[in-house]
């Protein structure tokens, strides 16, 4: 089973910066799971905000948070990060890394729940001024 660890949750004030990390088992080769972050406002669905593609070929961003999140992996570490930078007071919840082995379309990249199988704790981030 892919058991995924999250970590760098917290407080921020809007503006600042946190980076998210998922961490994978190490006895699994990252490259061949496409990995996403998930956001769940309080109160609200869970939407997907980012995604990297197996090999990381290629990432996908909610627009929500276009040109002020990104992904990236590390396949030494094991790990995918999330950097959240210029913070906004709706970016507030818990966030969720997810991923999968299931192939997608040409982007091999998705943001919807039912599109991955295994997924971390959660994380909470809060921004406030």
């Amino acid at each position: 089973q892919f058991q995924v660890g999250e970590s760098g949750g917290g407080l921020a004030q809007p503006g600042e910066s946190l980076k998210l990390t998922c961490t994978a088992p190490s006895e699994f080769i990252l490259n061949y799971y496409a990995v996403a972050w998930f956001h769940q406002a309080p109160g609200k669905e869970r939407e997907g905000i980012s995604c990297i593609s197996r090999a990381s070929f290629t990432t996908l961003y909610a627009d929500s948070v276009k040109n002020r999140f990104f992904t990236e992996r590390d396949t030494t570490k094991k790990t995918v990060t999330l950097y959240m930078n210029n913070l906004k007071l709706e970016d507030t919840g818990t966030y969720y890394c997810a991923a999968t082995r299931k192939p997608f379309g040409s982007s091999e990249c998705a943001l919807g729940v039912t599109e991955f199988d295994f997924w971390g704790q959660g994380t909470q981030v809060t921004v406030s001024a």
